[in-house]
Parts: structure tokens; C-alpha cells; sequence
């Protein structure tokens, strides 16, 4: 009988790797669910093999293979989550942040540290992304360039491009295969928050860098906050030695809590982006929605622009949660131009289709019925009650 240990591995499907990746061990370990190392340092009788352990990281950033020995360098809990991602995402490794920004810093770093400090960036991005780029906090300069123009936006320099698709809040939807062929030999970063490897692995087309702010979908719960990049093991050591240096490592704590959100991720992104659809088409033909945005590839995100007074809807709902963030099994409503992207400049979020109208729905695992009732009851407010627009301000769609 063939030994197990030499046997071809068998393919998986996505569901079964977010069940079971990170976690392979467990039972010769003789448990069941992974334990939890809050440990921030660890013994050592050696201090000169210690010694020999630390230069190699600090030479090759390569992960220190033996017990830890101080958790600003690794933590085994991070360490599964970091596994199971890179396994979601079809990539070769990945690395946890203590948050989405975090982690998009450490990349910029890295880069920089290379003499690559240009970035070419498609537009909308998060707000808070958008504000790093654009304000140069890190001594990074950003040209913003439709997906068409990259190629031409490439410097010797350009250390970066990089797109969110589905785009925050827009929900507008790049090509990844087209983008890649545009980079060259550029890395090409895609923030994949909204899509998950659920819906999408932008590593098959092509992209280097894959960002989540594991805060949202991956944990799916509203109780973690995190940042991971997946990627390839060389660009992996890279920032695993920013993180030691820099300090944003993620907590064993968030490590468990997003190593637990992975197991059942596709099923809540499954529901909620089946939920989603269906708000997405009453929305569409609701007479006080001007315009609905909703991605090809599905998603729990919605986005609407609406005739009202925007802060009228927010301020009428009762069972959807109006607050910043999204991805958690509850519904969350947000107005962007007030909050998420309130940093980017009004001129620059309305050219990129953030419209002082616009609403983001972040659809969660609730019946549908008492969503659409919850909605329709909010844009029902004084400046739409009988489904008429609000003559005192005209409403221009912004394409």
C-alpha cells in the first residue's frame, strides 16, 4: 500500500480547503480545533543556535523553522491562517498584518526600500488607501490612470500597480488579465476585500500581491481586525521583515478568531451574495433609486444612489446597522462621501463615481424579506414618501 505521506495530494475544492487548510496537523497533534499560542516570547537554552536563526531571517526573511522565538517575528496560530489564505488564494505564501492598511504599507515599503517608489493606481480604491497613496506618507508618488492607461502611466520607477475589483464603494469591476498584460514586468496589486477567493483568485490572472483587509469577509464577524497579502515566498520574506521591524504583526487572537472566519467563509459569502442579488433587483426598479450598482461576478455588496436626502435613509433604518466597515454576517449601511472616503478629495471621489448620493450596502446573512422591509420603510422618509424625487436638489447620475 502506498505510503500516505508520498501519495499524489488530491485536488480540493475551495469549500473543503476553508474547512481543512491550516489545519492539516491537528489530528497528529491530538487535537481537534487548532489551539491558540498567546505567547510573545519562548525559551531558548541556546543562545548561539538562536543567534544563527536570527541572522538567517535577517539575510532571507524566509520563516524561522524550529520553536518561535519571538512573536514580532512569527507566531504558529498566525501562522495557520497565514497557510489556510495563501491555500484559498492559490498562492504560495501569505502574511498577516494587524490590519488591511498595515499590510498595504509594509508592500509599499518593501517596494520602496528598492528604489521603487512610483505607483500606478486605478481609481476608486478604499479611502484610506487612496489617502496613503496620494498624501506620499510613505515618500511613494501616485498617477492615477484609467485601466486603458496604465502601460502608459509606467515609469522606470514604478514599483506597483495597483486596482480593487470589485472597487470600493463603487463596485466597478476591472479586467485583472488585461491589467496584468498592462504592468509588464511591474507587480500588480489587487485588493480582493469585496470578492474573496470566494469569487475570485486573482493570482490565476496573473496579479503578484493580493491584499484583504481580513477585517471584513475573512473574519465575517465584526470582532477582528487584520490585514493579509498573498503572494509568492520571495516577495513573502520581503515583508516579513518589515513586519519585524516595523511591528504590525497580527494577534494570535485575530489569528484565531480569522483562521475560524476561513472555514466557513464560502458559505456566508455564498448566502449573502445570493440576498444581495435579490436586493440589488427590487432596488433597480424601486422609483426613489436612481441608479444600483452590482457587480458581474455577484458579491454581498450593494451599492444604490437614491433621489432622497442619503442621510435620511441612514438615519431610517432599524434593523440594518448603519456603520463603516462591511463583510460581517449582519447588514451594514454606510454614506462614503461621509465616511469611508470623507480623506479623498471631493473633486477626486466624484470623478471617480463616489457620488454625494451614493449608498453602500454590505449585505449580511439576515431573511431578505425583513431586509427589503427594513430599506423600502427607510427611503420611504419625508423627501421620497410618495416615491417622487426631491425637486429641491436635481439629481445628475455621475458616469
Amino acid at each position: 500500500m502506498e505510503n500516505a505521506a508520498s501519495a499524489t495530494p488530491v485536488p480540493r475544492a475551495l469549500a473543503t480547503h476553508a474547512v481543512h487548510a491550516g489545519r492539516e496537523d491537528l489530528a497528529l497533534l491530538g487535537v481537534h480545533a487548532p489551539p491558540l499560542d498567546l505567547s510573545t516570547t519562548y525559551p531558548s537554552y541556546d543562545a548561539a543556535a538562536e543567534a544563527e536563526r536570527i541572522d538567517a531571517f535577517a539575510e532571507t526573511g524566509a520563516r524561522l523553522e524550529g520553536p518561535p522565538v519571538y512573536a514580532r517575528l512569527d507566531n504558529p496560530t498566525t501562522a495557520r491562517f497565514e497557510t489556510a489564505l495563501a491555500t484559498l488564494e492559490g498562492a504560495e505564501s501569505a502574511v498577516a498584518f494587524a490590519s488591511g492598511m498595515a499590510a498595504l504599507t509594509a508592500v509599499l515599503m518593501v517596494r520602496a526600500s528598492m528604489g521603487l517608489r512610483h505607483v500606478v493606481a486605478v481609481r476608486p480604491l478604499y479611502g484610506c488607501s487612496d489617502h496613503l497613496l496620494n498624501a506620499g506618507l510613505l515618500g511613494t508618488e501616485v498617477t492615477w490612470a484609467d485601466p486603458a492607461g496604465i502601460a502608459d502611466a509606467l515609469r522606470p520607477d514604478t514599483g506597483l500597480v495597483m486596482v480593487e475589483t470589485p472597487a470600493n464603494p463603487t463596485l466597478a469591476e476591472v479586467d485583472l488579465r488585461a491589467v496584468r498584460h498592462a504592468c509588464g514586468s511591474v507587480p500588480l496589486l489587487v485588493d480582493n476585500t469585496f470578492a474573496t477567493p470566494v469569487l475570485q483568485r486573482p493570482v490565476e490572472d496573473g496579479a503578484r500581491l493580493v491584499l484583504h483587509s481580513a477585517t471584513k469577509y475573512l473574519g465575517g464577524h465584526g470582532d477582528v481586525m487584520g490585514g493579509v497579502v498573498a503572494c509568492d515566498e520571495e516577495f513573502a520574506r520581503k515583508l516579513r521583515q518589515v513586519r519585524f521591524a516595523t511591528g504590525g504583526v497580527l494577534h494570535p487572537m485575530a489569528g484565531y478568531l480569522l483562521l475560524r472566519g476561513l472555514s466557513t467563509l464560502p458559505v456566508r459569502v455564498k448566502a449573502a451574495s445570493a440576498t444581495a442579488a435579490d436586493l440589488a433587483r427590487r432596488l433597480a426598479t424601486d422609483p426613489r433609486v436612481a441608479r444600483v450598482h452590482y457587480p458581474s461576478i455577484g458579491g454581498a455588496m450593494v451599492s444604490f444612489e437614491v433621489y432622497a436626502d442619503p442621510h435620511d435613509v441612514i438615519a431610517g433604518v432599524r434593523l440594518i446597522t448603519p456603520a463603516v466597515s462591511l463583510g460581517s454576517v449582519d447588514t451594514l449601511i454606510q454614506h462614503p462621501a461621509s465616511i469611508s472616503h470623507r480623506i479623498v478629495a471631493e473633486g477626486d471621489r466624484r470623478s471617480a463615481g463616489v457620488s454625494d448620493r451614493l449608498l453602500r450596502l454590505s449585505v449580511g446573512l439576515e431573511d431578505v424579506e425583513d431586509l427589503w422591509r427594513d430599506l423600502t420603510e427607510a427611503l420611504s422618509g419625508r423627501s421620497a414618501r410618495n416615491g417622487t424625487p426631491d425637486v429641491r436638489e436635481p439629481y445628475r447620475v455621475v458616469r
